[in-house]
């Protein structure tokens, strides 16, 4: 029974955590009323590893720990909207690259376009994208056995990651949840990108059960 207990208790701290993270635009359902398309682009990645490589060595490992977040919530948005989670669809992402490859925009350039011109480009109703910061190779894995003396020495933290949602035709942020990535976060990129998110899975703004409260809840 108290084992249940402590379980539970570090369950609800998880999910306090998730939520203190997540940041959602007073003005969310006005922007976002008549999206029904959204495109995942490769997100940045500061990398900051012990190991001496040259800077093209580490951008092309930038560019791959970028890319590799975006087909993790590719893969995650697909498992969800199966289950018809979700009230807006999501732009395939190798049609994503191929449409910004068409008009030259790559890994590095991309940050100097704007949501609203992305957002033309691509044909979409709004952007997700994000950052990362890290000191270890996600795509790669990373170790998940647990130590208390990780934290003393340092070595329990591999850097931060930032999800955010933002408007194609007013370029305004909608929403956003920012996370510590650790042990516990997940073994590699797929599985903490699955895990994160079902975290704000409650919290996420397209949920469909979710939107479909709101709009109940201002009609009374």
């Amino acid at each position: 029974m108290k084992k249940i207990f402590i379980a539970a208790l570090l369950l609800t701290t998880v999910l306090v955590n998730a939520q203190k993270n997540i940041y959602e635009s007073d003005k969310f359902d006005a922007l976002s009323d008549t999206h029904e398309v959204l495109a995942i682009i490769p997100f940045l990645a500061n990398l900051e590893l012990k190991d001496d490589i040259s800077h093209e060595e580490l951008n092309t490992l930038e560019q791959k720990e970028g890319y590799a977040v975006q087909n993790a919530l590719e893969t995650y948005f697909s498992q969800r909207k199966k289950k018809k989670k979700f009230s807006v669809e999501f732009q395939d992402v190798k049609n994503t690259n191929a449409i910004l490859t068409q008009n030259k925009i790559d890994y590095n350039n991309i940050d100097v376009y704007t949501t609203k011109q992305l957002s033309e480009i691509l044909g979409v109703d709004g952007i997700i994208s994000g950052n990362m910061d890290l000191n270890v190779l996600l795509s790669k894995g990373i170790p998940t056995e647990f130590s208390f003396m990780d934290y003393f020495s340092g070595d329990a933290n591999y850097g931060r990651i930032g999800v955010k949602i933002s408007d194609g035709t007013s370029g305004k942020l909608l929403w956003k949840y920012e996370k510590k990535i650790n042990k516990k976060s997940g073994k590699n990129t797929t599985d903490l990108i699955d895990r994160m998110m079902k975290l704000a899975a409650r919290k996420f703004p397209y949920d469909r059960e979710k939107r479909k409260d709101r709009k109940d809840r201002k009609e009374k």
